[in-house]
């Protein structure tokens, strides 16, 4: 048996949806077919229910579906050990974690713990998000770092894991200062069509996005559309148009007067920086880390 064909399932377990289970694993839909398909013959039940949309566990899926995840956590620790012990080194502490926090702020915090932890070795996967909680849900990563917002619901069991909130972030309506008074851009008092540069309306942030302007119909313009930060930041730097951007993202250009805010409290959202994982399932590094975030 393939442990791709376990990640596959609970990928499949998550999504229901063969073709967007099969994008995430970057793989083509025939070809995850046949390796769930394949998984099923090793076990020698179906697992999915395939006649109903969405597709649904069996109830042979769902009693396979935490022995699936139980395993392929622990054939990840197991092997993430042994390579270590080989090498005589201190394993990676693996982090999936949302671009924008791996630039913002993962990164320079991992530079502080180099000083407190002693042989640190770090491993960052920077991913969307459904990508990031996979990758914890099915043992590949230690940690799990991303927003929350209490208006948008969590994309996996989050009861599952030890949860620490460890900061908060605004997402604030921003543009290139020069940009903004020359062309009047204001939520607060529009005069004027304002240029918009957008998330992907799938993304996290995009749905955020979405909820601060709720029902409200700002005169906004849609001109650029990424599921990345710092993509829509450097639209937002050339004077191309307002975007919300995490505060730590534009923290610098802000303070040297190259940005500004575009609208006040009521455009503005609250991110809280979570930290996930399985603590029973780290090593001692781990607990530091765990500990020091």
């Amino acid at each position: 048996m393939d442990i791709n064909w376990l990640r596959d399932f609970t990928c499949l377990a998550r999504t229901l949806n063969f073709t967007r289970a099969a994008e995430e694993r970057n793989i083509t839909q025939s070809a995850f077919s046949r390796r769930i398909k394949s998984l099923e013959n090793w076990l020698g039940t179906p697992l999915i229910k395939r006649s109903t949309y969405p597709v649904q566990l069996s109830e042979a899926g769902q009693q396979f579906l935490p022995v699936a995840l139980e395993t392929i956590s622990n054939l990840t620790d197991v092997r993430q050990t042994l390579r270590a012990q080989q090498q005589g080194i201190t394993a990676f502490q693996r982090f999936a974690v949302l671009h924008t926090i791996s630039v913002n702020y993962l990164t320079r915090r991992i530079a502080e713990f180099e000083h407190l932890i002693p042989n640190l070795r770090v491993r960052v996967y920077s991913d969307n998000l459904r990508t990031c909680c996979q990758l914890l849900s099915d043992g590949t990563c230690d940690f799990l770092l991303y927003y929350r917002h209490q208006d948008v619901q969590p994309v996996f069991e989050e009861v599952q894991f030890a949860r620490k909130d460890i900061g908060v972030e605004r997402m604030l309506p921003v543009a290139q200062s020069a940009a903004a008074t020359e062309g009047g851009w204001s939520l607060d008092a529009p005069v004027s069509a304002i240029p918009y540069l957008g998330y992907d309306p799938s993304s996290f942030l995009g749905t955020v996005v979405d909820q601060t302007i709720g029902g409200r119909t700002p005169p906004l313009t849609l001109r650029y559309m990424d599921a990345l930060t710092e993509a829509i930041k450097r639209r937002m730097l050339s004077g191309s148009g307002i975007a919300w951007l995490p505060e730590g993202a534009v923290a610098a250009e802000m303070e040297a007067g190259e940005v500004q805010c575009v609208g006040g409290p009521d455009w503005q959202a609250s991110l809280t920086l979570s930290l996930f994982c399985s603590y029973d399932r780290l090593d001692e590094t781990g607990r530091k880390v765990w500990n020091a975030l």
